[in-house]
């Protein structure tokens, strides 16, 4: 009887979780599932829809070229970027515990790289089917809110969907847009002129180091305090940051963004600095995407990371959208 009990428990949990077939999976379904959560906001992004556009430059380290032959680093280049609040909610409050972004697109006379970096060193999801069903559990019901119980039962068959928002939620708030640090989550492979290969992943370290708030400080700051603090900022001179990358051992995976590689043990170059001088006009970063397989010879992304390419379609299909 007890085991009777069990598997009628176990089905009834079954039928909680979304359940999503490889050959199903698009980029229309994954953005359609982001509107299932956040709902549909005219004229704004799908996912990271609260941003301001920002303007700086790139100066390489003197020795970039040992990694990489990449004409966006390999000397001065200007850079466009936009710092955002994770989430499709163009009215996100700037104190709440989502992820930060930070979308930097390097530009040396057109043969542009961009990246998409987070506050999370780690994706939520490690395959697009993950990915859709991470979306379709948290979909709003009918009261404008998603249901707990099928939240709970994706979250325990699907653990490494856990990982990214225990990561986040276990941080302070950030005390400003540069004062925290940004993760590149792919594995990259970099070459150099010579051929030589190295994967890794990327990082920014912001120069002054991180400053988080307490949670009282946090309560105490209004729900714009992020996007005020970067442009006072800036009115007295700019942000800067490290670009690092972590260079792979033995272990690390690069097909699964999930993962995080510990930086313990790991062996960190630096690429360069990004500077970041100025408020950029909104309709500048709004012309196009930021689209992370936009990468200029001599970086190159995990071909075995099913998450990487997906990306790419959702942001265009996002991008069509906003424009209707």
């Amino acid at each position: 009887m007890r085991l009777k009990m069990g598997i009628l428990a176990a089905i009834a949990t079954m039928a909680l979780v979304p359940m999503v077939q490889a050959d199903e999976v698009s980029s229309e379904q994954l953005v359609d599932g982001l509107q299932g959560i956040f709902g549909e906001h005219a004229g704004m992004r799908r996912s990271h829809a609260k941003g301001i556009c920002v303007k700086g430059s790139f100066t390489p380290d003197k020795d970039v070229a040992k990694w990489t032959k990449s004409a966006s680093f390999s000397k001065d280049v200007p850079v466009l970027g936009r710092f955002s609040i994770g989430g499709g909610n163009p009215k996100a409050s700037d104190k709440s515990k989502a992820g930060r972004g930070l979308a930097l697109r390097f530009d040396p006379d057109g043969t542009s790289t961009d990246f998409v970096m987070l506050t999370a060193p780690i994706f939520f999801a490690k395959t697009p089917e993950q990915t859709l069903g991470f979306f379709k559990a948290r979909a709003a019901g009918a009261d404008g809110k998603p249901d707990p119980a099928k939240v709970k039962a994706f979250s325990e068959a699907n653990p490494e969907t856990t990982k990214q928002g225990a990561w986040i939620n276990a941080r302070p708030v950030p005390a400003s847009y540069a004062d925290t640090n940004y993760f590149g989550i792919h594995a990259f492979t970099l070459t150099n002129a010579e051929g030589k290969t190295q994967n890794v992943k990327f990082k920014l370290v912001p120069s002054g180091g991180e400053k988080g708030l307490t949670d009282d400080e946090a309560k105490g700051k209004s729900d714009t305090f992020l996007t005020e603090e970067i442009k006072e900022r800036l009115g007295k001179g700019p942000a800067e940051f490290k670009l690092t990358a972590m260079l792979q051992k033995d272990g690390d995976p690069v097909n699964d963004p999930t993962v995080e590689w510990p930086e313990e043990g790991h062996e960190f170059v630096t690429l360069g600095t990004v500077s970041i001088k100025a408020e950029e006009a909104d309709a500048t970063c709004d012309a196009g995407t930021f689209d992370p397989a936009n990468l200029a010879e001599g970086i190159a992304a995990s071909p075995d990371d099913q998450i990487f390419p997906l990306r790419s379609g959702a942001y265009a299909v996002s991008f069509g959208r906003r424009q209707q």
